[in-house]
């Protein structure tokens, strides 16, 4: 990790089960259970609650990796007990608020995987923008063989990756992905070495945190939802959060410079 990166302060520096450290603009949170495979139980998953409702001033993006040899092996089963019906769909809601604050949340995060992306890990990483594996990476949901159903968001999420019918095949069948496989079906969008994820994750979100905020914002709040919407009501979403973005003073600035000739085309990366 960057030397620029410095322990978190304040709030988040009271969270036991996560490591937090930033730089002036990233935001990097580690789960921190590496006996338990960084397995999520509720304090971790209200510990996550709690950091992405109070990121610190100045953030632009964060990234979320896994302390030890995996990234989050899932549900931490030894806190699973017998709850009456209300009791497991509150317990439900409270995954989904977690998850929410990240994909809905105020800026891009990227998921730095290896080892073990299971059950609710898998979960968690497809509340991300964008997933970084390294080829130690596997994936799968093993909830079918323990008589359980997905219940942090797995089943609104996944499908939009991968399709109903893989997810059903993982489910079912307790089908394994490996990175290459998780790539090609979509589950990460880059795969690197073994142990360059954190690397790759952060070097990405810094690129992030250099795209105006606004439209950032537009992208992580106004997409998901255009593809949920019709043609024509998703056409009249994207006009208005396209005058939105561009209206901003920020985007203004951006575009004069490249008029002038101040700000570099796009070209084809070699890297």
């Amino acid at each position: 990790m960057s030397t620029d990166f410095r322990p978190a302060t304040g709030l988040l520096a009271t969270l036991p089960l996560l490591d937090i450290t930033s730089s002036d603009t990233v935001l990097h949170i580690r789960l921190n259970r590496p006996a338990k495979r960084n397995a999520l139980s509720d304090p971790l998953i209200q510990q996550l609650h709690t950091t992405f409702v109070n990121l610190p001033e100045g953030t632009r993006a964060a990234v979320i990796s896994g302390e030890g040899s995996h990234f989050c092996a899932g549900l931490d089963l030894s806190e699973l007990v017998a709850r009456d019906i209300h009791s497991g769909v509150l317990h439900s809601r409270m995954w989904h608020a977690a998850f929410d604050a990240i994909q809905f949340g105020s800026v891009p995060v990227v998921a730095a995987l290896h080892g073990a992306v299971v059950g609710g890990g898998l979960e968690l990483a497809s509340s991300c923008h964008i997933r970084v594996a390294d080829r130690t990476a596997y994936y799968g949901l093993p909830e079918g063989q323990r008589g359980i159903f997905v219940g942090g968001g797995g089943s609104a999420r996944i499908p939009r990756l991968i399709g109903v019918a893989r997810m059903t095949d993982l489910m079912m069948t307790g089908r394994v992905f490996d990175a290459e496989e998780g790539l090609a079906v979509g589950l990460s969008q880059y795969v690197v070495e073994d142990g360059q994820a954190v690397e790759k994750a952060l070097a990405l979100a810094a690129r992030i945190a250099q795209n105006a905020p606004m439209s950032n914002f537009a992208v992580m709040h106004a997409l998901p939802r255009i593809a949920d919407q019709s043609q024509s009501e998703g056409l009249f979403t994207e006009s208005l959060m396209a005058a939105v973005a561009e209206s901003t003073p920020e985007a203004q600035d951006r575009l004069r410079a490249f008029l002038e000739g101040r700000a570099g085309k796009v070209v084809k990366s070699t890297s």
